[in-house]
């Protein structure tokens, strides 16, 4: 088995189907079927069998494609390493972030520090804060940067506070808010507890849901054309959205804050990128 053999058992363990893995390994279908049978051959063993739709693999296949996983993991780890050892802050930068952070906060961060470091270059896996714990657990990523809390065995760094704001094109009055149409979104569980714990502090009725939208920009463009009330982050609100925005409070007077985290393992700052990073953010907490 080569790194190439290892991909090819990541890709298709995440696809379950030969002519999708095929496609993201940029290779023909015979191509990477040929390599598969000399893997069984190799092995002396059956890796897979044909499903409808798919493939699955054999209790074989599983250990194999295991066993490549960590092969991934361990080349990776050494070629970081190895950059490491060179006095120039060098190499891949590996991160998961939260997509509200990304798209309001990481270009900037990123332009500034690729700017003081230009030899560094980023792989950068965005999405759902549980999303991206996942990939800190299983080492896929060297810094995690999520909203809510979460439970980490390793390092976690309060990066800031934000408020939650409930938004509307109109002024209202925030006692009637069971009564207005209310637009929700989908996101993770954190901010869905957050949000739903102010409400069932303040209200004894549920929220009068409108509308459901699959983002939190598609939710606030409805709130824009007075479509209907939405509480949101206050990262996600600009001046220019041209709305009323209420700043949430329990009832004992306690702002609604979500925190920012940063996240990961000590053995990290071995790593020169990583370390370097990290000071960056220490000094640029404004970005």
């Amino acid at each position: 088995m080569d790194e190439k053999d290892w991909i090819a058992l990541r890709i298709l363990s995440e696809e379950k189907n030969i002519s999708r893995a095929s496609e993201r390994l940029y290779i023909s279908q015979p191509a990477l079927t040929y390599r598969l049978k000399n893997l069984e051959e190799e092995f002396g063993t059956r890796l897979f069998f044909k499903i409808k739709g798919g493939i699955e693999f054999t209790s074989e296949g599983l250990h194999l494609a295991a066993y490549a996983e960590e092969m991934i993991q361990n080349l990776q780890k050494t070629k970081d390493y190895m950059l490491n050892m060179q006095k120039e802050v060098r190499g891949t930068l590996r991160l998961g972030v939260s997509s509200n952070f990304a798209q309001y906060k990481l270009p900037k961060l990123l332009k500034g520090f690729s700017t003081e470091h230009p030899n560094v270059q980023f792989s950068v896996n965005t999405g759902w804060s549980t999303e991206i714990m996942s990939l800190l657990d299983s080492s896929s990523v060297q810094l995690g940067i999520l909203r809510g809390n979460y439970d980490w065995y390793g390092t976690k760094t309060l990066l800031h506070k934000e408020r939650l704001c409930l938004i509307s094109k109109n002024e209202i009055n925030m006692d009637r808010l069971p009564q207005l149409p209310f637009i929700q979104y989908k996101t993770d569980s954190s901010l869905k507890n957050l949000i739903n714990g102010w409400w069932n502090d303040r209200f004894s009725e549920p929220p009068f849901i409108t509308m459901e939208t699959d983002r939190q920009e598609t939710c606030k463009e409805m709130v824009k054309n007075d479509l209907g009330i939405a509480i949101l982050p206050e990262i996600c609100l600009q001046p220019s959205d041209n709305l009323y925005t209420y700043g949430l409070s329990y009832k004992n007077g306690e702002p609604v804050l979500r925190n920012t985290w940063l996240m990961y393992n000590q053995d990290s700052l071995q790593l020169s990128t990583v370390k370097h990073f990290i000071d960056f953010l220490n000094h640029h907490p404004d970005i």
